[in-house]
């Protein structure tokens, strides 16, 4: 990597880093000045629903840190003739802004990164807290159909994975075959392990001389491969909130019940292909940064730029919103304004000499 290449680097994620901690603290202390009367006694959860809003602030302020410090970096190079200056020694606009767009991407991959984490659900960690004055909430008389079983949960905790009094009913061509009652069960990534089982097999009876009901105690006993609790509790509650890799389960899991599908895919394409915009946008904004701002006002260019930036941005979660109800296609509201940003910034990148 070229010195001058590093320098813009550097000056890049100062700006980056001094956008980000600002509005970081600027959420999360709006938040808690407007949820201060409603927060637990306790230090330790004030602390934790504290840093959980700070990592659910990540998803609306990160992609605005990256727009707004693409801006100001812009035009400081602009403004201090570093610009000019850079392309006085023959450094076409393309090897400046070249690294700068692969440094954004990489933030923005990071982050699409910590949506295949439980990073997805500090939003609702921090409700939980808030409400019930500890992170885990159960969800109570579940029942919900997979495949051939119906499937009864007295209560279950999505977070720990743990449920209580669990029925699972299998029926096959209408028929009742057998019932399985268990006192707990957990869920290992697999499948779920049920504790203190009793199943009841019932046969086909059409004599009087046949047998009757099959009994049979386990003290373990394995079932519901890959049904998720995760799943299971946002599929109850309505709720879509959700990890890449929990709503690609659930992708598979509606598939399979023969389910409408598009909120699932939306949040997939929301986490996957909507922060993209963020690199794309910013360097469409830097390419309509003047070389030399002796003849532009640099306070009104960075104010129509930002504008710009928050303006797209705000249309994009628009989009995204009517597209996780119902109301848009999630191809139309996400995947078609990503490729369309995507080929504007590539016709900006090669416009540039």
């Amino acid at each position: 990597m070229k010195i001058y290449q590093k320098y813009i680097i550097s000056k890049y994620i100062k700006n980056f880093f001094v956008i980000f901690i600002a509005l970081e603290i600027f959420y999360v202390g709006i938040d808690l000045l407007t949820t201060y009367s409603k927060l637990p006694l306790s230090a330790n959860l004030q602390i934790l629903y504290t840093m959980f809003q700070g990592l659910y602030a990540i998803n609306y302020v990160l992609p605005l840190s990256i727009l707004f410090a693409m801006v100001v970096t812009a035009v400081s190079l602009s403004k201090s003739n570093e610009l000019v200056s850079m392309l006085s020694f023959g450094i076409d606009k393309q090897s400046i802004i070249k690294p700068l767009f692969i440094t954004t991407l990489f933030i923005t991959v990071l982050y699409i990164i910590l949506n295949f984490t439980p990073f997805s659900y500090a939003r609702e960690y921090s409700n939980n807290i808030l409400r019930f004055s500890q992170i885990s909430s159960d969800t109570k008389d579940l029942f919900l159909k997979n495949n051939n079983d119906y499937i009864y949960f007295e209560k279950l905790d999505p977070i720990k994975k743990i449920a209580q009094n669990i029925k699972i009913f299998s029926v096959k061509d209408r028929d009742l075959v057998t019932i399985i009652n268990a006192k707990k069960g957990f869920y290992n990534e697999k499948n779920w392990i049920l504790y203190d089982v009793e199943k009841i097999i019932k046969p086909k009876v059409t004599t009087l001389g046949d047998k009757g009901l099959v009994i049979h105690k386990y003290k373990k006993l394995e079932a519901l491969k890959d049904f998720r609790p995760k799943i299971i509790d946002n599929v109850y509650k309505g709720k879509f909130n959700l990890s890449i890799l929990d709503a690609i389960d659930a992708l598979k899991f509606f598939n399979s019940q023969n389910l409408d599908t598009d909120r699932i895919k939306t949040i997939i394409f929301a986490q996957l292909f909507l922060p993209l915009f963020a690199p794309l946008l910013g360097l469409i904004l830097f390419a309509r940064v003047p070389t030399i701002a002796r003849y532009n006002n640099t306070m009104l260019l960075s104010f129509f730029l930002s504008f710009i930036g928050v303006f797209v941005w705000g249309v994009l979660f628009l989009l995204s919103k009517l597209a996780l109800n119902s109301v848009i296609y999630p191809e139309l509201a996400i995947m078609l304004p990503i490729f369309a940003l995507g080929c504007a910034s590539l016709y900006s990148y090669f416009k540039q000499h």
